[in-house]
């Protein structure tokens, strides 16, 4: 099954620019080890994986009466913004769980993935 899993915020992580480059590669390596980890293990696999841009540069499609309509900043106004995501195959909901603990310490969301071809 395809998850999508959204890094939200910064979790006990403090926010990237306030990081000292040593924390920054720490991080890193985590994102590395996580990598690594979905390659070793059977039935995973990484499908697509981004760091994403600030909040500030988000802009939203919204359609009214039939025309869109596009506004600048995200869809809602949060205090945590979207730092990244992962689309992940895995076997089930527990393997994915067992290697997102690898990651720094992010809250995340998942979701499946609506698999139209069945």
């Amino acid at each position: 099954m395809k998850y999508l899993v959204l890094l939200i915020g910064d979790g006990e992580v403090k926010p990237w620019d306030q990081q000292t480059p040593e924390e920054q590669a720490s991080a890193m390596e985590l994102f590395g080890a996580f990598d690594a980890a979905c390659a070793a293990r059977e039935g995973v696999e990484l499908l697509a994986g981004e760091a994403l841009s600030g909040p500030a540069d988000a802009t939203t499609l919204r359609t009214r009466g039939g025309r869109l309509q596009l506004t600048d900043r995200p869809y809602a106004e949060v205090i945590e913004g979207m730092g990244g995501f992962y689309l992940v195959e895995a076997p089930d909901l527990d393997v994915l769980v067992e290697l997102l603990g690898i990651l720094p310490a992010y809250d995340m969301q998942v979701s499946p993935v609506v698999d139209v071809a069945s």
